[in-house]
């Protein structure tokens, strides 16, 4: 009895200690476990949960997701925590288990991933790394990212090597006859995205991977978009790398990412960034001639030296959050909140120019559009004025405007910003 109370007293006396907000995450946390049933779209009392996890400010709408997604405070508190463990105690490590709980999400091997910062730091390694000689070419899009148009452009300056890009077309099937026409027998590559970070159109990449397949050639993917926001098997997408980030719709650590990198293609894509994890077997300066070790039979080849163990943390503690809601709920959620973005955004007619397809197979949770008869930075501005935060897209003249919804968003948010298309 004494030592219930004691528990009592002790339990009491740290719920006062915390504030309303703590409690009410606690609260949330555990209802927004769904043990792998099904959550309605339209659950808003659910998703309300959800969003209370995130501390993004009440007086703002955050609708831009596509340049980076807020974590929600279990990945903030595990990154925390894993740097305390690390520097109260000097321990090196702990990062290992990041790539198996990866690869199992991402539908790949645990020796078929590379750990990086970033998209970008991903495609470089793939970019350098293939086996190109001037007058190869590679196959782009018109919508890139500056983070897989510079690489390719940069090797073609150093190297080489041709550029050619497709407009992505408002169906899929149209798309793939895009890039079917501009294979030729110098083509070596197609480095493409899974969806393009313009108007968020998605790729039909099963179908693009199957292509470059067939005609011997390399299928190397922007995932910028891609991980979180729906189910990857990258088995049965069949590329050959897939460059993706924890810091967009994986609500992970900024600063985190991963680069997949078939085992067939391991001994043909070149390491240039390495040290220690990256080798195996022994290595030796004092012998002659110098002894040098072979790369290590994974894709831990492509990075070496020390990893953030409270980063690591951070990203396992974002599949499990991601885990706890289910993939599939979240995919659905943001893709009715995608398709309510476009029908409010077809309501205004022509005076709205919708960028994104709405073939059921080509969208999701990203859509591009134009006002007619207003510069798109000026309403990018009015936006901001307003406490509403979208993207203006400059990429290759497109002059659009983006909005990228994700789990911490509603309907209500979107209305909000159709008003202010309204008055404008």
């Amino acid at each position: 009895m004494e030592f219930n109370r004691r528990n009592f007293i002790r339990s009491a006396t740290l719920l006062a200690a915390m504030s309303l907000s703590e409690i009410e995450n606690i609260s949330a946390k555990q209802k927004i476990k769904t043990d792998g049933k099904l959550i309605s779209d339209n659950d808003e009392v659910f998703w309300q949960n959800v969003r209370q996890l995130f501390p993004l400010t009440k007086d703002h709408i955050y609708l831009n997701n596509g340049t980076f997604g807020p974590s929600p405070y279990p990945v903030i508190e595990a990154v925390h925590s894993g740097m305390m463990e690390e520097d109260q105690d000097g321990n090196y490590g702990g990062w290992e288990a990041i790539v198996d709980k990866l690869a199992k999400f991402v539908g790949a091997s645990g020796d078929e991933i590379a750990l990086t910062h970033n998209v970008t730091e991903g495609i470089n390694i793939a970019c350098w790394g293939l086996p190109l000689k001037r007058g190869d070419e590679v196959i782009l899009t018109t919508h890139e990212h500056i983070g897989n148009a510079a690489p390719w452009l940069c090797r073609q300056r150093e190297d080489g090597i041709v550029i050619k890009a497709y407009t992505p077309a408002m169906t899929a099937d149209e798309t793939l006859n895009r890039i079917s026409s501009l294979i030729n027998k110098n083509t070596r590559a197609i480095a493409t995205p899974h969806i393009p970070c313009t108007q968020g159109q998605v790729l039909p990449i099963k179908e693009i991977c199957a292509l470059a397949k067939e005609k011997g050639i390399y299928s190397i993917i922007d995932g910028a978009h891609g991980a979180g926001m729906m189910a990857l098997d990258l088995h049965d997408i069949g590329c050959d790398t897939y460059a993706s980030c924890f810091h967009k719709w994986m609500l992970g650590p900024k600063g985190t990412g991963f680069l997949y990198v078939k085992k067939d293609v391991q001994n043909i894509i070149r390491p240039y960034n390495v040290g220690g994890g990256s080798t195996e077997g022994d290595w030796d300066m004092t012998t002659t001639p110098i002894r040098s070790a072979e790369y290590t039979k994974s894709a831990h080849r492509y990075y070496g030296g020390t990893q953030s163990s409270g980063l690591c943390k951070g990203m396992i503690a974002s599949i499990d959050f991601i885990e706890t809601i289910g993939l599939n709920n979240i995919h659905r959620r943001i893709k009715d909140l995608g398709k309510y973005t476009q029908v409010r955004l077809l309501e205004f007619g022509d005076k709205v120019e919708l960028l994104t397809p709405t073939e059921e197979r080509s969208r999701c949770a990203v859509n591009g559009f134009r006002i007619k008869g207003v510069e798109y930075t000026k309403f990018h501005s009015i936006c901001a004025e307003n406490k509403i935060r979208i993207r203006s897209v400059s990429e290759n003249g497109l002059n659009c405007l983006r909005v990228s919804t994700h789990i911490y968003n509603n309907k209500a948010e979107i209305d909000q910003l159709m008003d202010l298309i309204k008055k404008v």
